[in-house]
């Protein structure tokens, strides 16, 4: 079964200029075209785009998809080197992964902080808490004195 690119952009929440920029850009060089020139996308070229979107949603940039799928075009001789890309997305994906981490616990400890503030009724409350001090420290480690 063939898709439209309009189809295919409302089942991909993608625009119909996202689906030709790709195109143009070499991403969906299997995508076949009717006698009138018009995209015609079954099944695998969907799956194509599934893919495309995870790859640029863990940070890799067109460019490297395009690599990608010049090494597929390619054929057996450049199976190591899409082993060593997606091995370096993985790298990269732990550490972006790590510092979301990070973040989330400071934004837990905002949270922990203005519901403290909240419950009691005041800011200060929240600043003399022990618990949120000891909390905060370790979050975010010693503040440095001003000089002065």
């Amino acid at each position: 079964m063939g898709y439209s690119i309009s189809q295919v952009a409302e089942k991909m929440g993608l625009t119909t200029h996202t689906l030709r920029y790709y195109d143009k850009e070499g991403l969906l060089p299997f995508v076949q075209k009717s006698k009138s020139g018009l995209r015609v996308f079954g099944e695998k070229d969907i799956e194509w785009l599934v893919l495309i979107e995870c790859l640029k949603g863990v940070g890799m940039t067109l460019k490297d998809i395009k690599q990608y799928i010049d090494w597929i075009q390619a054929g057996d001789e450049t199976l190591e080197k899409r082993l060593d890309m997606f091995k370096r997305q993985k790298e990269k994906l732990n550490a972006q992964m790590a510092q979301l981490k990070q973040y989330q616990q400071k934004i837990d400890y905002k949270i922990a902080y203005y519901t403290e503030a909240v419950k009691k009724g005041t800011i200060n409350a929240a600043e003399s808490s022990a618990c949120l001090k000891a909390e905060k420290e370790r979050i975010f480690g010693k503040t440095l004195r001003k000089a002065g």
